[in-house]
Parts: C-alpha cells; sequence; structure tokens
C-alpha cells in the first residue's frame, strides 16, 4: 500500500502530519506536483516532479495507483477516479471520500462550477482550521492501522 499526494495544493501542515506517519510506520508517501516540492530526507519520502499542464499530476497518480492506494487530494473529480479503481481519496480538510458520497459532491462541484461560469461570485475555501488537521489525523490514522498494512507485515 502506497499515499500519493496531490500535492499542488496540499497545504504544508497536512504535507508534515504525511511525513511524521510515512516515517513511523514505514508506508511510502509520494508527493506529485508539477513544480519541485521539499520532502524531508526519509527512504518512505519522495516526490515526483510532472510536466506543467492540465491535470498533468492527476494522470502521474492515476498512472501509478493500485487498488488500496490512499490519495490525498482536494480534486473532486480526481477522487472519484480514484474510488472507481478501488482506491481510497481523503481531502486534506479530513474527509474520506467514499463510493456512497462522491456522486453528490461531483454534483454540488459541477453546480458551484456553473455559478461560477455565470459570474457569481462563490468565494474560495476557508484556511484550513485545527478541526480539519485533527479529523485529516484521524482517517489518516484509521487507514494506516486498518487499512494499509504495515511494511513489517506484508510478505
Amino acid at each position: 500500500m502506497a499515499i500519493w499526494v496531490d500535492a499542488d495544493a496540499c497545504p504544508k501542515v497536512i504535507k508534515e502530519i504525511l511525513f511524521r506517519a510515512a516515517d513511523r510506520t514505514a508506508v511510502q508517501v509520494t508527493l506529485v506536483a508539477n513544480r519541485l516540492l521539499y520532502t524531508p530526507s526519509s527512504p518512505y519520502i519522495s516526490a515526483i516532479q510532472v510536466a506543467d499542464g492540465f491535470d498533468v499530476a492527476d494522470s502521474e497518480i492515476m498512472k501509478r495507483l493500485e487498488a488500496g492506494d490512499l490519495v490525498i487530494t482536494a480534486d473532486i473529480p480526481l477522487a472519484a477516479e480514484i474510488i472507481e479503481k478501488g482506491g481510497h481519496a481523503l481531502d486534506p480538510r479530513g474527509e474520506m471520500h467514499s463510493a456512497d458520497t462522491i456522486q453528490a459532491k461531483l454534483t454540488m462541484r459541477d453546480f458551484m462550477e456553473t455559478l461560477r461560469a455565470s459570474g457569481i461570485e462563490t468565494g474560495g475555501p476557508s484556511a484550513i482550521s485545527l478541526r480539519d488537521r485533527q479529523l485529516f489525523a484521524k482517517h489518516l490514522d484509521h487507514y494506516l492501522t486498518h487499512i494499509a498494512k504495515p511494511k513489517n507485515e506484508q510478505k
């Protein structure tokens, strides 16, 4: 099992939680972005820089994703693809997407996009809160302890 991070827009505080978790659990965490990103020295943490362009990082993640992997992303269409392929999608704000909830999220995203296209100002997301970080850490811990096999248990 691996963790992939749609890293261009992933908050630094979330990456730091992931870095600590990677070293603690020996699970591979890979940041995918169209710019060079800092990663601490660790055998469990790496980064892949992809070319600039629309959804290039998303395509790279989908190419490498295996069933059971976790992807950290705020991109709802990407989350839907991940779930369809048998992966898990966790929003940096702590929402674990599922096959039961992703269609409603896609519908809301499309509705908001329609509003923005018609000139209505919808505003951006609020700053990531302490509650968001705690919820993210809770879902990550659940994934690591109940879904992903720790490295020393894999055969």
